[in-house]
């Protein structure tokens, strides 16, 4: 990975562990900026991977803008589109009066997140299966046979 997408890995990891530690807190409750450090996580992840493919991005804060420039490195991730226009929302408009996150919302946007950040970092090869050993030694199965006596 190149050490400009690993500086984008590094913010949305941020904004992502933000996310879950606000989500948990009882009070005071902070539904709308659980929402928006989601959004950023997302924003970031997909901006991390248009940086690794060396696709040019402009400074914009739309995730559906964001997805159709990574398309072409990730056609499987247009599955993503209904999730990222959701979390899209987030950007903006929630961080100032007049509009409020619910709880129920700030859990369904930090699943969205989670989902996203899972494709992404696969993508990278940040979360790559675990590898089967190289050697597989196995023991002959020993059986003892009970003879009977007649």
């Amino acid at each position: 990975m190149n050490p400009p997408t690993s500086k984008w890995i590094e913010k949305a990891e941020e904004d992502f562990a933000a996310a879950v530690v606000l989500s948990r807190r009882r009070k005071p409750v902070m539904p709308g900026v659980v929402c928006f450090h989601c959004q950023q996580c997302a924003e970031k992840y997909l901006k991390g991977r248009l940086c690794e493919a060396g696709i040019e991005f402009p400074k914009t804060h739309n995730l559906n803008s964001l997805l159709d420039l990574v398309l072409p490195v990730e056609p499987l991730w247009e599955s993503l589109r209904p999730a990222l226009l959701r979390l899209g929302v987030y950007a903006v408009w929630y961080r100032y009066p007049g509009q409020q996150a619910t709880l129920t919302e700030a859990k369904e946007v930090l699943e969205l997140c989670r989902i996203i950040r899972s494709h992404a970092r696969q993508s990278l090869g940040l979360d790559k299966p675990p590898q089967p050993p190289l050697r597989v030694r196995e023991k002959p199965a020993r059986y003892r046979v009970k003879r009977q006596k007649k």
